[in-house]
C-alpha cells in the first residue's frame, strides 16, 4: 500500500482495531465458559460489555471522520487469540486453566493498550476533533483497567489466594500424590 501519510496510517490502525474488537467479542464467550473461578468469569463478562462499547466508539470515530467503518483483518490479534486457544485446548477446567486464560487475556490487553495509545498519539498529532481523542482515551482507560483487574485475580488479595497460587498448589498436590 502506498504511503499517504499519518492520516491514512491512523485510519488503517483504526480499521485494524475494529477487526481486533470483533475477534475479541467472538472469543470472550468461550473464555467465560471455560473459566472456573467466578471472579474471572465476572471480569471477562464485564470486559465483553466494554468491548462491545469499544466497537461503538470506533464506529463513532469513523462517523466523525465522515467515513464508513471497515475492518482490516488484524493478524496480530488473530495470532494472540489462536495462541490463547491452544492454551485452552491443552488444559481441563482448573486453576491452571484460569491462569492460562488470564495470561492469554493480558497479552491481548497489552496489544490493545499499545494500539489505542498509538491511535491517541496520532489523533493528537493530526489535531483531530477532541471528541476522537476522548473516545480513544476512554477505551485506553478500560483496557488498562481490565489488565489491572486480571492481575489482581491472578495474584489474589490480602484475604484470598490468586489463581496463580491456586494453580501452583494444584501442581504441588499432584506431585505429592505421585
Amino acid at each position: 500500500m502506498k504511503d499517504n501519510g499519518l492520516f491514512d496510517l491512523f485510519v488503517e490502525e483504526l480499521a485494524d482495531m475494529y477487526s481486533s474488537e470483533h475477534q475479541i467479542i467472538a472469543t470472550l464467550p468461550k473464555l467465560i465458559q471455560a473459566a472456573s473461578q467466578q471472579s474471572l468469569k465476572d471480569a471477562l463478562s464485564a470486559h465483553l460489555k466494554e468491548t462491545q462499547q469499544q466497537v461503538v466508539r470506533i464506529e463513532k470515530i469513523f462517523q466523525i471522520l465522515k467515513m464508513q467503518p471497515y475492518e482490516e483483518e488484524c493478524e496480530a490479534m488473530k495470532g494472540l487469540l489462536k495462541e490463547g486457544g491452544q492454551l485452552l485446548s491443552e488444559r481441563s477446567k482448573s486453576p491452571a486453566l484460569d491462569a492460562a486464560i488470564i495470561a492469554a487475556c493480558q497479552k491481548v490487553e497489552h496489544y490493545e493498550i499499545a494500539s489505542y495509545g498509538t491511535l491517541k498519539a496520532f489523533a493528537k498529532q493530526l489535531e483531530f476533533d477532541s471528541k476522537i481523542v476522548d473516545l480513544l482515551e476512554d477505551t485506553l482507560k478500560e483496557e488498562g483497567g481490565a489488565d489491572k483487574k486480571l492481575t489482581k485475580i491472578a495474584e489474589g488479595t490480602l484475604f484470598s489466594a490468586g489463581v496463580n497460587e491456586e494453580a501452583e498448589e494444584e501442581v504441588t498436590h499432584r506431585k505429592v500424590k505421585k
